[in-house]
């Protein structure tokens, strides 16, 4: 019998984990499929935008490598390149938010009596104050966090995780809400879309250029058409400078996280509610939230150049001491 029994328990464990691998994999082989959509969204508009501009305004972007540099043209091109992806994922950010992160919309005109009807009423509350319109709310399963994201005030979407509502109280859990919601009136998605167009045409812009210089006068190339060294050189820097923009972006969104703690300090009236939130997240490992939503969640990664978020313990001072 103990042999039956331990089979049994044997198969009930294997079919769980096997149910939640399925799981797993359903949700990577959902998020790769949108990541993919996504860029063939934004690599069909970088080529309707450029045929635009080569029709309308006459521009030849071929000039860009050739014989004679046209700096006017590899502007215009770098900039069609820079902003044209950056808009494009701002605009889709709420809907991808929603289809990866597998929320469960709440009607904010008709919430379910309890957990949906508390939420909306916070964010209702909160909103009002901060003098933002409603946004959406949403659910999730998942570790503790929250994010924000949507292109404007006017259409915006605040989540929550049902870990960040299992560990919290309410005064923790509204200072969370007020963090995001001061994301949304900080304009914090629309300022880091233009900070990401700006670097993204300065990396396109500095790369070619560069490896114009090394293709024509370092390496002597006299052909029509660009050269390996053109080639080599941009993508190289290409890689370099995106890194480095990579460190802008994340420095822009660390600062960006203590102006929206302050943000919830005004809204709760007082900093010690978004203190012990902090106080509650640094005791738990908090998960990545996919790309699109990375630098507006609560927590996030640290300890590095590129990470979106300062330390808990950087947050914290600053609350305390008045720093933001």
């Amino acid at each position: 019998m103990s042999d039956d029994f331990a089979r049994v328990d044997f198969l009930q464990i294997a079919r769980y984990f096997l149910s939640k691998l399925k799981g797993q994999w359903k949700t990577m082989f959902k998020r790769i499929g949108l990541l993919v959509l996504a860029n063939l969204a934004i690599f069909l508009m970088l080529s309707v935008v450029l045929t635009v501009v080569q029709m309308v305004f006459g521009v030849n972007f071929g000039t860009m490598s050739g014989k004679s540099l046209n700096i006017g043209t590899l502007f215009i091109f770098s900039m069609v390149i820079g902003f044209t992806g950056s808009f494009i994922s701002l605009l889709m950010s709420k809907q991808m938010a929603k289809m990866t992160m597998g929320l469960q919309m709440i009607d904010t005109n008709n919430p379910q009596p309890g957990l949906e009807a508390y939420l909306v009423d916070v964010i209702a509350r909160q909103s009002a104050k901060a003098g933002i319109p409603m946004p959406e709310v949403g659910i999730y399963d998942g570790e503790p966090n929250a994010f924000a994201t949507g292109p404007s005030a006017s259409h915006a979407l605040v989540a929550v995780s049902t870990g960040l509502l299992q560990i919290m109280n309410r005064d923790e859990v509204e200072a969370v809400l007020g963090h995001e919601l001061s994301h949304v009136k900080n304009g914090d998605m629309v300022t880091q879309t233009l900070l990401q167009g700006v670097l993204n045409t300065f990396v396109v812009f500095a790369s070619r250029l560069v490896g114009w210089v090394v293709d024509r006068q370092i390496l002597r190339n006299e052909d029509d058409a660009p050269g390996m060294g053109y080639y080599v050189t941009s993508i190289v820097l290409d890689i370099a400078l995106g890194f480095l923009a990579g460190m802008v972006v994340a420095a822009f969104s660390r600062y960006r996280e203590f102006h929206a703690d302050a943000g919830s300090a005004r809204i709760m009236g007082s900093e010690q509610p978004m203190i012990n939130a902090l106080r509650r997240l640094g005791g738990v490992e908090a998960n990545e939230l996919p790309g699109s939503v990375k630098g507006f969640g609560i927590s996030g990664g640290i300890g590095s150049l590129f990470a979106t978020h300062p330390s808990i313990e950087d947050r914290i001072a600053a609350l305390e001491n008045h720093r933001y």
